[in-house]
C-alpha cells in the first residue's frame, strides 16, 4: 500500500517514523516550508523519501506530486491548511485524519481547548475519513480518555492525546491494510462546531463563577494564553489552580500573594495562579511578578 503522509511538527514526525520503522511504503511527505515542517522533512530526508514542501496545499505542484505519486493512502497527521477537494480523489482508498476529540463533538481546529474550557470531564480522539466538510467525515475508529481536574490543553496533548495518536494512525492502517476499516457516519445531531481558540475568546472576566473561569485558563495553557489587565498592561496566567472556596472579595482582586502562587477572587472561589506573563515578558513566578509590577494585596485584575 502505497501511503502519503501530510503533516507537521512533533506529531507528524512521530507518525510518519512510526509507519517507517513498521516497514509501510511512505512515497511521499508532504509539509510546510517553515519551521513547523522541520521536524518531518528531517525524517523523510534521512529516509530517502520524496519530500514536498509548499506553501500551500492548493499548489498546483501539490496536485501534480500526489498524481506521479500514486497513493493508495493519505494520512493527515496534523495539518493546519485547507486541503482542497480535488486531493481527495487522487488515493485509491481515500485519505484519512487524526482529529483530538470525539467527533461529532468539537470539530474544528481547537478541539482539546474546548472540550476543557466547556467543562467536559472525558474526551479522546477520532481517526476520520477526510471529505468536503470541516471535521465532518465517516469515522474509522475512535479512543476515549478522561479529562483530569488539573489537566490543561498542554498537558492533555502531550502526556496522552499525542502518543495515543500516534498508536491510533498505526492500529487504522492495520485495519485498512485488512479491509476491516469502518465508515461510520457522524451523527449530526450531536455535532458541534467552535472557533479558533485565540485572542477572541481567552480574555478573563472574573465575574464569572470560578470554576468557569478556571476551565478557561487551563483550556488556554499553553497557548494563546488566557488573559487578563493589570494596570493597562496584559497579562497571561498559565499553571493555574483551584484556590479558596466562598472567597467573599470583589472580583479580580489579589487575596494572596505566595512563592505558589497569586490568588485572585472570582465568583465563588479564588484562583491559585503559579506563572504569569506580561505580553513582551517570558512566564515568571508570582513573587516576581508581583515585585516586577509592584503589586499588592487588594490590587485587582481586570478586563
Amino acid at each position: 500500500m502505497r501511503i502519503i503522509v501530510v503533516g507537521q511538527g512533533p506529531f507528524g514526525e512521530k507518525v510518519l517514523d512510526a509507519l517507517i520503522q513498521r516497514g509501510e511504503k511512505v512515497v511521499g511527505v508532504f509539509c510546510p516550508p517553515d519551521k513547523r515542517g522541520e521536524p518531518p522533512a528531517g525524517v523523510a530526508g534521512k529516509s530517502g523519501i520524496s519530500l514536498v514542501r509548499p506553501t500551500h496545499m492548493k499548489n498546483p505542484e501539490v496536485h501534480d506530486a500526489f498524481v506521479h505519486l500514486q497513493p493508495d493512502l493519505v494520512i493527515e497527521a496534523f495539518v493546519t491548511d485547507i486541503f482542497p477537494e480535488k486531493l481527495l480523489t487522487i488515493p485509491s482508498i481515500g485519505t484519512i485524519c487524526y482529529h483530538p476529540s470525539l467527533l461529532p463533538r468539537h470539530r474544528g481546529a481547537s478541539g482539546i481547548n474546548w472540550a476543557i474550557i466547556m467543562g467536559d470531564t472525558r474526551t479522546g480522539l477520532t481517526i476520520f475519513w477526510v471529505e468536503k466538510g470541516i471535521d465532518t467525515g465517516p469515522i474509522l475508529l475512535q479512543k476515549e480518555l478522561e479529562i483530569g481536574p488539573e489537566d490543561t490543553t498542554g498537558s492533555l496533548y502531550f502526556n496522552k492525546l499525542f502518543p495515543m495518536g500516534v498508536e491510533a494512525m498505526l492500529e487504522a492502517v492495520d485495519l485498512i491494510k485488512k479491509g476491516k476499516a469502518p465508515r461510520i457516519v457522524q451523527d449530526e445531531s450531536k455535532a458541534t462546531y467552535e472557533p479558533p481558540c485565540d485572542d477572541r475568546v481567552a480574555a478573563i472576566d472574573f465575574e464569572k463563577p470560578v470554576q468557569e473561569v478556571y476551565n478557561l485558563v487551563r483550556g488556554c495553557d499553553p497557548q494563546p494564553g488566557a488573559f487578563t489587565f493589570f494596570r493597562g498592561k496584559k497579562v497571561r496566567l498559565y499553571d493555574t489552580r483551584m484556590g479558596a472556596a466562598n472567597v467573599e472579595r470583589p472580583a479580580g482582586e489579589v487575596t494572596a500573594i505566595e512563592e505558589n502562587g497569586v490568588e485572585v477572587a472570582s465568583r465563588g472561589g479564588a484562583l491559585k495562579i503559579g506563572k504569569l506573563r506580561l505580553e513582551k515578558g517570558e512566564k515568571v513566578g508570582p513573587v516576581e511578578f508581583a515585585r516586577s509590577v509592584d503589586m499588592k494585596l487588594g490590587d485587582q485584575f481586570r478586563i
